[in-house]
């Protein structure tokens, strides 16, 4: 019986997601320049869900497969002109988007699916990212420096990597933070890289305690674009 329960939770690659995986290996850096095109091509919601199909083997819809095929067919078929430059990625990359800070260096929140993105990032290593915002204020310093922008990856079940850099929205702020094992299962720390400034013979931003089911949205800090001095 234990034997047979195994068998069953064994996933089923459906042949489709083989061929499409496959494909796309062919494709990729030819008819489309990275996971973020192709997301968009096929009506998924963000990179994320290619790489899941690529390295996790999620098996893909048989819709959007049949899209990807059509949209793709010359190159599949090999009938269509390829030019020697690389596909154009000025239309591609993940949205940026800017928010900014009360005076008083406040985190106030406000949904920024509300507004429209300021641009595009596009370089190595963050086709699995959902979007980019800038850092404000200097709670992050030195690992994050005010106005530089940073790409992330949304956590959708909120799994908690103890001591990595986490966009937070929560209650109704947002901020970025070093989240660490709290004392209880469910709660963690917010803890501020800075721990240099102070007001009185207080740190002026010091560690806090958070619900985990508080957290509104949870973004992974993947990769830091910072300002250049000129």
């Amino acid at each position: 019986m234990e034997t047979t329960a195994k068998i069953n939770k064994i996933k089923t690659v459906r042949p489709e997601t083989l061929e499409f995986i496959i494909l796309y290996n062919q494709l990729k850096g030819k008819a489309f320049s990275g996971n973020a095109q192709l997301a968009e091509v096929l009506g998924f919601n963000s990179a994320s869900s290619i790489t899941e199909i690529i390295k996790s083997r999620q098996n893909i819809d048989p819709e959007k497969f049949r899209i990807f095929k059509e949209k793709y067919k010359d190159f599949i078929e090999g009938t269509a002109y390829v030019q020697d430059t690389p596909v154009s990625r000025v239309a591609e990359g993940i949205p940026m988007y800017e928010i900014t800070a009360t005076a008083s260096g406040v985190e106030v929140y406000n949904d920024i699916n509300d507004t429209q993105p300021v641009g595009r990032m596009n370089f190595p290593g963050i086709e699995d990212c959902d979007f980019a915002l800038p850092v404000w204020g200097h709670s992050m310093y030195p690992y994050l420096e005010n106005g530089c922008w940073v790409a992330l990856k949304v956590i959708h079940d909120k799994k908690i990597l103890p001591g990595e850099v986490y966009y937070i929205e929560w209650g109704e702020y947002r901020m970025y933070k070093r989240l660490l094992l709290g004392d209880n299962k469910d709660e963690v720390i917010a803890h501020s890289d800075n721990t240099t400034e102070m007001i009185g013979n207080q740190l002026k931003y010091a560690p806090f305690v958070i619900k985990i089911a508080d957290i509104k949205k949870l973004c992974l800090v993947k990769d830091i674009h910072k300002k250049h001095n000129h």
